[in-house]
C-alpha cells in the first residue's frame, strides 16, 4: 500500500548505506511523494545514497553526528533552513557491536549509548521544538533484541530496550503538542549491518521465523511508511514487530517439518 505524502517533508537518520533500512525508508517517501532529507556520519556514503535516491524524488543529505548535541543542532537547523518544517521524523541510526558485556570498555559501552539511545533523545528534542506549530511524526527504531535480549550484544539489546521504553514516554509528553510517536521492531532483516550474522547462521535464523525468511529493508519501510499516514492517527506509543513471525511459538520450525503442511 502506498501513501500519499505530496507536501511533507521527511527526515531520516542512518540512511547512508544502499542496502540499509534507513534508505529504503528514505525512498518509500520519496515514491510517495514526500521531500526528504537524510542524514549520517559517513559523508562518502552518504553523498552516494543521495545520489541514487534523487531518481525517486527530492532529496537533500546532511553530514550529523546524531550521538553529539551539537551537530544534531546544526543537522536541524539546514533542514528547516532548507524545507521550512519537518513534518515526520525518523530515527533509525544505529550501531551493532559484538561484544560480551563484562569484556567492553566502559567507552564502547558509552559509544552504544550514544548512538543508540542519546541520539534518539537529541532527536526528539529537536522535533518537538519544530514540529509544536502544527503537529508531526517520531519513529524510531527499536530492534527484536529489545524484547529478548541477546548474549554476545548486550549492550546494543540494552540501549534498544531504553529506546523502546523512552518512545512510550515521548509518546505522552508530546500528545499536547500534536505529535504521535511510534517506533518499529526489525527481525532479522538483510543489511549490510547484518549480514557477517546472516552468512554465519542464516538456516539457524530462518528457523526461527514462523515465515522461514529473513526480512528486506523494504519489508521495514513499507511499515514505517503506515506508522507515519493518516490512517495510523489514532495510534502513537505503538510499536509494529517486522519480523516474519521470529519466534512467534516455541518451535516455528515444526510446521516446515511437516510434509502435509509445508509447500
Amino acid at each position: 500500500m502506498s501513501f500519499d505524502y505530496r507536501g511533507k517533508t521527511v527526515g531520516v537518520t542512518g540512511a547512508a548505506s544502499v542496502k540499509g533500512i534507513g534508505f529504503a525508508i528514505a525512498k518509500k517517501f520519496l515514491e510517495s511523494g514526500a521531500n526528504v532529507f537524510i542524514c549520517d556520519l559517513k559523508e562518502d556514503a552518504l553523498q552516494e545514497a543521495e545520489r541514487e535516491l534523487k531518481q525517486y524524488g527530492n532529496v537533500k543529505s546532511y553530514v550529523m553526528d546524531v550521538s553529539r548535541e551539537e551537530s544534531v543542532k546544526e543537522g536541524f537547523r539546514l533542514a528547516l533552513e532548507d524545507f521550512g518544517y519537518i513534518d515526520i521524523f525518523v530515527s533509525n541510526a544505529g550501531i551493532y557491536p559484538q561484544a560480551f558485556v563484562c569484556d567492553m570498555e566502559a567507552g564502547q559501552w558509552d559509544t552504544v549509548m550514544n548512538v543508540n539511545l542519546k541520539s534518539v533523545f537529541l532527536c526528539a528534542r529537536e522535533c518537538s521544538r519544530c514540529m509544536k506549530e502544527k503537529g508531526g511524526v517520531l519513529i524510531n527504531a527499536a530492534s527484536y533484541a529489545a524484547l529478548l535480549g541477546s548474549a554476545g550484544s548486550g549492550a546494543y539489546a540494552a540501549s534498544k530496550a531504553a529506546v523502546y521504553s523512552l518512545t512510550k514516554s515521548l509518546a505522552a509528553e508530546l500528545a499536547p503538542a500534536g505529535i504521535r510517536v511510534n517506533g518499529f521492531i526489525p527481525g532479522v532483516i538483510e543489511t549490510g549491518m547484518t549480514r557477517g550474522v546472516i552468512d554465519s547462521k542464516k538456516d539457524e535464523l530462518e528457523g526461527a521465523i514462523a515465515l522461514h525468511k529473513l526480512g528486506k529493508p523494504e519489508d521495514v519501510a513499507n511499515a514505517v511508511s503506515f506508522l507515519a499516514s493518516e490512517e495510523a492517527s489514532y495510534l502513537t506509543g505503538t510499536f509494529i514487530e517486522i519480523s516474519g513471525g521470529k519466534l512467534c511459538v516455541q518451535n516455528p520450525d515444526f510446521a516446515w517439518k511437516q510434509t502435509d503442511l509445508a509447500k
